[in-house]
């Protein structure tokens, strides 16, 4: 009789790691690679942002002057009168009751009005994304060109010294006032005007963030008895 064979020992299943690192976990350089490229990626895309931004405040505050242009030739004039009392000039509006001051006002307020919802129309057709830096150019520059637009009326209008317009007229001639901004909330028409219709814009237009992906998994088949097979 023989005796019984002895069965080989099993291979060590961890034998080709002794002795060596252990390899990193599938997946390990790729996760750790991922989010470089994509921090790059968001840095550049917020310079590009910064750019846009300032590019927008510099060509919205500059239309300010067509706005103060257009303030200057289309406010209704309002009439003074100069007079000598006592050997002294003294000017006075022409019609106490005219309302001509009231439509200067209201003049700039509808052009501001008009000038934001145009730029606000303008700068969503050359960048659909918008983006916080994009609306809060949109709303300084809105406000620098108010600002911009009220002073160059002020400019190009009639004298601010009304004595000496006065004078250069003649007794009792009427002559037109200085362009004057009675109502100063009257500056923030553009920059609210060009928000609410960008935003108005972006919301109706503006593109969409894809809906998120949930992973598939696959539905289990049942056996011929109601039973789940794998």
């Amino acid at each position: 009789m023989t005796a019984p064979l002895t069965p080989p020992p099993p291979p060590h299943e961890h034998s080709s790691y002794h002795g060596g690192p252990v390899p990193p976990p599938v997946g390990a350089h790729a996760v750790g690679t991922a989010y470089r490229p994509q921090r790059e990626q968001d840095g550049s895309g917020m310079m590009t942002e910064l750019r846009q931004a300032a590019v927008t405040v510099v060509a919205v505050a500059l239309s300010g002057v067509l706005l103060g242009v257009l303030w200057w030739r289309l406010a209704p004039s309002v009439p003074l009168v100069g007079d000598m009392i006592d050997g002294n000039w003294v000017v006075y509006l022409k019609d106490s009751e005219g309302e001509q001051a009231v439509g200067v006002d209201g003049t700039f307020t509808l052009l501001a009005l008009a000038f934001g919802a145009l730029s606000g129309l303008v700068v969503f057709l050359l960048r659909r994304r918008g983006g916080v830096p994009l609306v809060v150019a949109l709303g300084v520059g809105g406000l620098l060109g108010s600002l911009l637009a009220w002073r160059a009326g002020v400019w190009l209008g009639p004298t601010q010294d009304v004595i000496a317009h006065a004078r250069e007229a003649g007794k009792g001639v009427t002559f037109s006032a200085p362009l004057k901004l009675g109502a100063k909330g009257a500056l923030l028409a553009w920059p609210v005007s060009a928000l609410v219709v960008h935003l108005g814009l972006t919301g109706l237009f503006g593109p969409r963030d894809p809906d998120p992906q949930y992973p598939q998994y696959p539905q289990h088949q049942q056996g011929p008895y109601g039973g789940k097979s794998a």
